[in-house]
């Protein structure tokens, strides 16, 4: 039955499917056992250093929360802030019936064989909740790792700002250094509620031969916010990701923000989709893609479905040594009053810019770096400043092997 089940779903994915098609038999789902951490000062140095480069602190400073998951086992988890809840899901799910109310809600289990594989075989993966009216100003942090070679780690997460609250969350995914191939599924349901604010960035740090499928939705009531930052700078076989956010309250806004590159053998095809439902909703997706060799498709889409809602799409993207970038903007405006707009472009480093540079001292290589590191500055307004820093990082560190 269950076999008939998955032909069904696969035979229900639409041609037009993003990313090739991936076979999940070639992935086992049996995770090895991990032991369970009382500190994070436990883990390897080699874990250690791969987490730090996703914004994983083992120290905790600085952060309101843990989450660190291994393959399929939840090893660390705990809130260090009154009003903060972080808990693994599969303990959610057994001990409080809260939960159900927001599980399966805003992804459909049967959208494609993914998504059927988290709800199958699901590992584990985390509820983050900020309590009504709490202010979790630093950031909690996530790691979702895998360091089985050749697993499908099957994963759903639940992140829930209450009315009045403010949550800020930086979650890492990566690999241990002698893993090369395997495949994360990832399923996120994000709740904003009235007059909340959440802010969810996301750094990858994956292998060459990773296959990566998330898949997630979230809905922004009256008066809430909802930043979803994302950030690839590290080579990965397959990434395909269409997130998409309902704006069902008055005055809700949602921002997405992309930094993107594409190495040699990498295919990124990531986007996202807004509804304005609301009256005065406010949307925005800007990407930055840069492909050194790889495929890169940067989508998006805006659908304004009320009077006087406002969106916009911009996608811009370098070339620095072969590869394509495709850039793919979309707006639906369906009653009158709608204000949608977009741009996109797509080209490489100017030599002019490269000259006046090196006019003022640097090197040709130090003036290409300049340039990349200031096509890759995108404002991010609402961001505390901790935040602020660890995107810097990353992109520091990334744009080294990229130049």
């Amino acid at each position: 039955m269950r076999e008939l089940n998955e032909k069904a779903l696969a035979a229900k994915e639409k041609k037009a499917a993003l990313g090739p098609d991936i076979d999940l038999k070639t992935f086992t789902v049996e995770p090895p056992p991990h032991e369970a951490l009382d500190s994070l000062y436990r883990l390897s140095e080699g874990d250690k250093k791969r987490m730090l480069t996703t914004g994983i602190e083992a120290s905790e400073q600085g952060r309101a929360g843990s989450y660190i998951q291994k393959d399929g086992t939840a090893i660390f988890s705990r809130s260090m802030q009154e009003g903060l809840e972080v808990i693994p899901i599969r303990e959610a799910l057994k001990s409080f019936d809260w939960v159900k109310e927001y599980y399966w809600k805003l992804v459909s289990v049967d959208a494609d064989k993914y998504t059927s594989r988290a709800q199958l075989d699901l590992h584990d993966g985390y509820v983050i909740r900020a309590l009504p009216g709490s202010k979790v100003i630093y950031p909690v942090q996530a790691c979702l790792y895998l360091e089985k070679e050749g697993l499908s780690q099957n994963v759903h997460n639940i992140i829930i700002a209450e009315e009045d609250s403010e949550l800020h969350i930086i979650t890492g995914c990566a690999t241990a250094a002698h893993v090369k191939s395997g495949l994360h599924v990832g399923i996120s349901e994000f709740y904003v509620k009235k007059n909340a604010k959440l802010s969810f960035t996301m750094i990858h740090h994956w292998a060459e031969d990773v296959m990566v499928r998330p898949r997630s939705a979230g809905i922004v009531e009256e008066g809430g916010l909802f930043l979803n930052n994302y950030i690839s700078m590290k080579p990965v076989k397959s990434l395909q990701m269409y997130p998409t956010t309902h704006l069902i309250g008055k005055g809700a806004t949602a921002r997405f923000y992309s930094l993107l590159f594409g190495s040699p053998g990498t295919e990124l095809d990531v986007g996202g989709r807004m509804y304005l439902k609301a009256e005065g909703t406010r949307a925005e997706i800007i990407a930055r893609a840069i492909t050194n060799g790889g495929n890169i498709i940067s989508r998006g889409e805006l659908i304004g479905e009320v009077p006087e809602v406002r969106g916009h799409l911009e996608c811009r993207g370098l070339i620095l040594k072969g590869g394509t970038i495709h850039a793919i903007p979309e707006l639906t405006g369906r009653v009158d009053g709608v204000e949608l707009s977009h741009e996109a472009a797509v080209g490489k480093i100017a030599q002019d810019e490269i000259l006046y540079l090196m006019s003022r001292g640097l090197t040709e290589d130090e003036a290409a770096s300049t340039i990349v590191r200031g096509f890759l500055s995108v404002d991010i307004p609402g961001l505390p400043q901790a935040l602020k820093e660890e995107i810097d990082r990353a992109v520091d560190l990334s744009q080294q092997e990229v130049m």
